[in-house]
C-alpha cells in the first residue's frame, strides 16, 4: 500500500484557481470534439506581434539562452524605465525594477516581502481570484471591501473606513479590473492614496490592463501619488502584447522592496525566461501599432457583447471602461430550476451553461460577487454572436 502523505496546512488554506479550471474544462471538451464557445479565457486571442516573435528567434540564434541577472537583463530593465517614463510619466532607475515570470509572480513576491502573520491586507470585491490567496500564503489576512458597480466598481469608502484598524498594513488594487473591466476615476485613486498616507499603508497597484482603457487615457496610481505613499506598481506584457505564455511581468518601486523581492525570486525561480526577456525589449521599444489595433478590436467586441446582453431578459451589466471582460448580473436566474436542478449560485449557472449550451463562463461567486458571471470578449465576433445566442436560449429554458 502507498503510504499517505501529510501535506502542509497552507495547501488546505489556499483555494485552487477556478479560472484555470474552467479553461481546462474547455480544453478537455474541445479535445473530445465538442463544439465549445469559450468565454472564460483571460488572454488575447491574437498571436504575439511578428516583430516580437522575430526578436525571440534572433535571441535564440545569438545564444541568449542562459541565465540572466536575477532581477532581469539590464537592457530590459532600462527599456521598462523608458516605457514608464514615456507612457506613465514615472521616473525609475533599473535598480527599482524587478522582472519576473509573469506579473503574477511579482504580485506573489510583493505579498511575501511586505506582509506576515498578524497583518491584514485590504482587497476590493469583486477581486481577481489570486489576490486573497497571495495574502493567505504570506500568513496575513485578507480584508474584503465592497465596491460601487455604478461607479466602475470603485471602493465603497464608507465600508472601508468602518473597517480600518491598526493591523492593516497594505492594499491591493486593480484598475482596469479583472473581473469587472472597471476603471477607477483619478478622484477615487486619490482618496485611497490619502487614506494610505494617513494610516501608513503600502499600495500594491496591479496595472496589467493599463493599455486596454477605452474611454480615457490610463493614469497610473504612482502618477497621482503626491503624498509619498509607498506604491509598488506591477505591470505585464501579457495582455498588452498578447504574450501570456511568454511569462514576463515586472514591478517598479522602492529599492528596498525590489531587492527583497529579487532575493526571494532568486531562490524560487532564479530569473525570468531569457528569450522572453529579449522579446520583451523589442515589445517595449519597438513598433506599438499592434497594441492600438488590438485595443480597437476589443472595443468593437465589447460593444457587440453588450448589445447582445441587452437581448437577454432580466440581465443588467455595467459598461466596462477597460480590460476585455463584461461582468453582468444574472441574479434573476438564481433559484430557477430545470429537470429538478436548482440554480443556487453562479457556480450552478455556469455548470448549466456548460452542460446545456456548451459555453464556458466564469462564476462571479469565485470573485466575491454572487449572482454575476464573467464573460470574456477576447474572441472573434462570430463566436461572440454564437455564444450569446446559446446563453439566451439556455436561460429561457429555466423556470
Amino acid at each position: 500500500m502507498t503510504k499517505s502523505v501529510q501535506l502542509a496546512d497552507r495547501v488546505t488554506r489556499v483555494k485552487p484557481s477556478f479560472t484555470l479550471e474552467m479553461t481546462s474544462k474547455a480544453a478537455e471538451l474541445r479535445a473530445q470534439g465538442v463544439n465549445i464557445v469559450n468565454f472564460s479565457v483571460g488572454e488575447p486571442d491574437f498571436n504575439t506581434p511578428e516583430n516580437i516573435r522575430n526578436a525571440a528567434k534572433e535571441a535564440m540564434d545569438a545564444g541568449f539562452t542562459k541565465y540572466t541577472s536575477g532581477a532581469g537583463m539590464i537592457d530590459l530593465r532600462e527599456a521598462i524605465c523608458k516605457k514608464l517614463n514615456r507612457e506613465n510619466h514615472l521616473e525609475y532607475t533599473p535598480d527599482q525594477i524587478l522582472v519576473s515570470n509573469g506579473e503574477k509572480q511579482s504580485l506573489y513576491l510583493a505579498c511575501q516581502v511586505l506582509f506576515q502573520e498578524g497583518d491584514q491586507v485590504i482587497i476590493f470585491s469583486p477581486y481577481w481570484v489570486s489576490f486573497p490567496e497571495f495574502v493567505t500564503l504570506s500568513e496575513a489576512e485578507p480584508i474584503i471591501i465592497g465596491t460601487n458597480p455604478d461607479k466602475q466598481f470603485e471602493p465603497n469608502f464608507d465600508e472601508l473606513e468602518s473597517k480600518i484598524n491598526s493591523n492593516i498594513k497594505g492594499v491591493i488594487m486593480n484598475s482596469p479590473s479583472n473581473p469587472t473591466g472597471g476603471v477607477w476615476s483619478n478622484e477615487a485613486v486619490k482618496m485611497l492614496l490619502d487614506l494610505a498616507a494617513k494610516h501608513h499603508w503600502v499600495i500594491i497597484s496591479d496595472e496589467c490592463y493599463e493599455r486596454l482603457v477605452f474611454n480615457d487615457e490610463f493614469t497610473s496610481t504612482q502618477t497621482l501619488n503626491h503624498n509619498n505613499v509607498e506604491v509598488l506598481t506591477c505591470m505585464s506584457l501579457s495582455k498588452t502584447y498578447a504574450m501570456t505564455g511568454w511569462r514576463i511581468g515586472y514591478a517598479a518601486g522602492n529599492k528596498t522592496i525590489i531587492k527583497a523581492m529579487s532575493k526571494i525570486q532568486g531562490q524560487a525561480t532564479s530569473c525570468a525566461n531569457s528569450i522572453g526577456q529579449k522579446a520583451a525589449v523589442e515589445a517595449l521599444n519597438g513598433d506599438q501599432s499592434a497594441v492600438s489595433e488590438m485595443r480597437t478590436t476589443f472595443l468593437r467586441r465589447r460593444d457587440l457583447m453588450l448589445e447582445l446582453l441587452k437581448e437577454i431578459p432580466h440581465i443588467s451589466c455595467v459598461v466596462p471602461n477597460g480590460a476585455f471582460y463584461v461582468f453582468p448580473d444574472f441574479s434573476h436566474y438564481l433559484g430557477k430550476k430545470i429537470n429538478g436542478k436548482t440554480m443556487n449560485d453562479s457556480f450552478d449557472l455556469c455548470d448549466y451553461l456548460l452542460e446545456t449550451a456548451r459555453v464556458v463562463t466564469v462564476p462571479g461567486d469565485g470573485f466575491g460577487a454572487p449572482g454575476h458571471i464573467r464573460l470574456s470578449f477576447a474572441t472573434n465576433s462570430k463566436t461572440i454572436k454564437d455564444g450569446m445566442k446559446r446563453i439566451k436560449t439556455a436561460l429561457l429554458k429555466l423556470n
